[in-house]
This record gives C-alpha cells, sequence and structure tokens, in this order.
C-alpha cells in the first residue's frame, strides 16, 4: 500500500471505535514510581487487568518500566528486585495471558549516560531470559535496537535514552530493516518532537531521522517519557506521545490540564492503522477525548498537530 492510500484509510477511520481490526497493540509507558521502588501504583495491576482483557495481539512499553537513574547508583540487588517486582505485577501477567511484551530502554531504566552501565548491563539480561516469540528480522542487539514484523506490519525498536540524535550505528540498522512496503512502526522512550511542558529540550530533536522516515516511509513513530497523551501528525508521519501509568502525569504544551494516567490502544485493519484511542483510569475503559486536546503541539522544534486534523 503507498504512503497516500495509507493515510486516506487512517486519517478517515483515526480515533473512531470500528469492528475487530487484525491486529490490536496495546503502548504502555513510565510505570516506574520513586527512584529504587518495589512498588507499584495500584492503578497498574487495574490496566493490566483491563489489557488482558482486551485480548491484544502485542503489548509495547515505551521504557521507564523501572526506577533507576539515581546518583548514588542504586546497588546490583536493588535493581534486581525492582525488576522483579516489575515482572511480578506486568510481565508474568501477560506472559501466562499469552501476550508478547515488547519493550525499549527507558533513561530510568537503560540509561546511556555515564555512570549507569551496570542498569544498562541488568536490563540487557532480564529482557534476554524474557524475549517474546516474534518474527525478528534484527535481534543481535535485543532488547536495546531490534526490529520484527507481525500482522503485516514492520516494527523497530531505537535505544534512545539520552538527549539528541540516536547513538551508534541505528539509523544505518533502521535504513536496512525498515527497507520495503507496509506499515512501519519505531518507538522509543524519548520523541522525535516535544510534547510536554518543562521537557521542551528531553528529545531526539534530530531532522535526518525524520527524513530518514519520509525516505523509508515511516508512519507512526510511539514515544514515552513526555507523559502525556497526543496523537500528533508532521509531515506524512504520525507521533503519538504515551500517558504515564505511574507517577508525574504532565501537562500538554498549549495546554492548562495534566494528561489522565492512560494506556493507548493501536489498530490495524487490512495493512493500515484504522485507530488511535487511548483508555484513562481508573477503569480503563474511558476514552481520552482527543477533541479536548490541543489543536496542535507548537515549540521551537515542531508544529505537530492533532492527527484527527491533518490533512
Amino acid at each position: 500500500m503507498g504512503r497516500s492510500a495509507f493515510w486516506t484509510v487512517l486519517l478517515s477511520l483515526v480515533l473512531l471505535a470500528g469492528p475487530a481490526s487484525a491486529l490490536r497493540v496495546v503502548v504502555i509507558s513510565d510505570l516506574n514510581g520513586s527512584y529504587g521502588s518495589t512498588s507499584y501504583s495500584k492503578r497498574v495491576p487495574v490496566a493490566i487487568q483491563r489489557i488482558i482483557a482486551l485480548k491484544p495481539d502485542l503489548v509495547i512499553s515505551t521504557g521507564d518500566m523501572v526506577a533507576g537513574q539515581r546518583k548514588p547508583v542504586l546497588s546490583e540487588g536493588e535493581v534486581r528486585a525492582m525488576w522483579a517486582a516489575f515482572h511480578r505485577v506486568v510481565s508474568d501477567p501477560l506472559a501466562r495471558a499469552g501476550i508478547p511484551l515488547a519493550v525499549t530502554p527507558g533513561n530510568h531504566d537503560a540509561s546511556a549516560y555515564g555512570g549507569f552501565k551496570d542498569e544498562r548491563r541488568i536490563f540487557g539480561e532480564e529482557w534476554r531470559a524474557r524475549k517474546p516469540a516474534l518474527r525478528f528480522s534484527d535481534d543481535s542487539n535485543y532488547p536495546f535496537f531490534y526490529a520484527f514484523e507481525m500482522g503485516g506490519v514492520r516494527f523497530a525498536s531505537l535505544d534512545a535514552t539520552t538527549l539528541g540524535p540516536l547513538r551508534g550505528d541505528q539509523m544505518a540498522r533502521l535504513s536496512r530493516v525498515m527497507a520495503g512496503s507496509g506499515p512501519a512502526v519505531t518507538f522509543s522512550h524519548l520523541p522525535l518532537w516535544p510534547f510536554a511542558q518543562k521537557r521542551e529540550r528531553e528529545i531526539i530533536g534530530d531532522p535526518a531521522l525524520e527524513a530518514l522516515y519520509h525516505k523509508l516511509g515511516v508512519d507512526l513513530h510511539l514515544s514515552g517519557h513526555h507523559h502525556a497523551f497526543y496523537p500528533g501528525w508532521k509531515d506524512g508521519v504520525a507521533y503519538v506521545s504515551q500517558a504515564c501509568l505511574g507517577g508525574g502525569p504532565r501537562v500538554l504544551i498549549g495546554d492548562t490540564v495534566r494528561s489522565q494516567h492512560a494506556f493507548t490502544i493501536l489498530e490495524f485493519e487490512g495493512g493500515a492503522l484504522s485507530s488511535v484511542k487511548a483508555y484513562a483510569g481508573p477503569d480503563f475503559r474511558t476514552p481520552i477525548q482527543t477533541e479536548a486536546l490541543p489543536a496542535q503541539i507548537k515549540s521551537g522544534h515542531a508544529i505537530l498537530k492533532r492527527l484527527d486534523l491533518a490533512k
């Protein structure tokens, strides 16, 4: 399917409830609490049980599942205890339900800044032991940068825990794994462009990555870190920021109220994205009213139109 046909389908159906889709993906993000915490808000298991009831084909986490990146650094035992808690509350219930979980590192999970190499090592060990049974096209650096295909949709995790352009050879690898046709989705912790107030500089912010998205036909980038739901669009690419399930919901640029705690549901039909919705706590059955969100997110880096208003 060409890009024009893809966006015709998307913009006519997005945010509307429709029949059961061929592929349903739930996106969760920023579940952690205070530094070193081994407990989670009561809303997190409620959200997970609601997700299980929805029977998605895949759950994606856009990072910050545990609360590391503290100085003085947490001990290995403290970090392992946090991951044990996360698995108990999130990973194990999803695994028992037969729902694969695809993760990407967050700055509190596996920061690439100096001083946190042990947290990155532990992140890798924890998730290599729980590697999901997906159709990988590149898993040599799982669970950091990797790519897989599901239901005709190509997905790629980007390792983005530091501000600025992607580190290492990720751009070249993305060029290889996203070559081809069909919907293409990337996901990372940091967004490419800003969404939330007081986090305007906490982004990838690389025009070269945006240009690569256009060249490869990437249709959707999912991100966390800004703790606010917003389905945005810029020059043919959708950029969807996730709300948090843990602490610290934030205010969107151009808004005055904090985002609700929520998770996002993506649905793909006929090889095209057909719906983007976020469902808010406390029971995660109530959709966030997209029409109440700012018509655009305007920063010094980019202007993102609300997805349902994009032309």
